[in-house]
């Protein structure tokens, strides 16, 4: 915006922010093109909220990453009732809750939950960032359960589907909110010892995963660094704040003999 007593922003300022700033105006009003693309980002949002899910689609786009999935419903019976009722979205339907249980002698260390949310074409950054995460926690010892994938869900359902699956842990990748300025935005929402009952305080997040956000291999560094925290303190949320950025910048500095530079 701009205005009396405002600079006007530049023209490389624009290139740098996909926020509407610098708008041309006519006489009082915004310029056609500004209008035009106004209206179509707010089309592009209303959609993203309403396209269902295509589960099948999401497991082959996983490849290896999805042997094994499972797809789910939360009560949540249509995506009116979704929008309405977001209680609904957090617990599991009856069919869909007596469907999962620990494979084994116990449950997995980490389950990915894969859900719609508020924006389903979000999940296709997950492959991308599953693809940079799973392969490196496998190696670090962790046990992984077969991808869930959650239709018409919130991210508490993942309490639910964690518990039932006796996981010592839970990521759930979720569409976000689509704004105007991005319809796409995944957000990664992590809970140690999930079950029903657990609040927001109580996981970590890492949010606006896209490539012009936070691309897929940075968001898999940060979850890597917090789910390794996570399992060494046996928590996650407000007493977990992420550090992943200092922990690099400490591996920077470091000599060749790991002792500091």
């Amino acid at each position: 915006m701009t205005g009396p007593g405002l600079p006007m922003p530049r023209p490389d300022d624009r290139d740098r922010t996909p926020a509407r700033i610098g708008l041309g105006r006519t006489g009082v009003s915004q310029t056609t093109a500004s209008a035009l693309a106004f209206a179509l980002d707010h089309a592009r949002a209303r959609d993203a909220v309403h396209h269902a899910l295509d589960a099948e689609a999401l497991i082959t786009a996983l490849g290896a990453q999805g042997t094994g999935a499972r797809v789910v419903e939360s009560q949540a019976s249509d995506r009116s009732t979704y929008l309405t009722r977001p209680d609904l979205g957090t617990r599991l339907t009856a069919a869909s809750a007596a469907a999962l249980s620990v494979r084994g002698d116990r449950g997995p260390d980490l389950v990915t939950v894969l859900s719609d949310g508020l924006s389903s074409r979000a999940l296709q950054h997950a492959p991308a960032l599953l693809a940079a995460l799973i392969p490196r926690l496998v190696a670090g010892g962790w046990r992984i359960g077969p991808p869930v994938i959650a239709r018409q869900a919130r991210v508490a359902l993942g309490d639910e589907i964690g518990e039932r699956l006796g996981a010592a842990a839970v990521l759930v990748l979720i569409g976000e909110r689509p704004g105007l300025s991005a319809a796409d935005s995944l957000g990664a929402y992590l809970t140690w010892a999930p079950r029903v009952g657990r609040s927001h305080a109580e996981r970590n997040c890492v949010s606006n995963i896209r490539p012009q956000g936070l691309p897929p291999s940075d968001a898999a560094e940060t979850l890597l660094w917090l789910l390794t925290e996570a399992r060494r303190r046996r928590l996650t949320g407000v007493m977990l704040k992420d550090q992943s950025r200092l922990a690099r910048v400490d591996t920077l500095r470091a000599g060749p003999d790991g002792l500091p530079g």
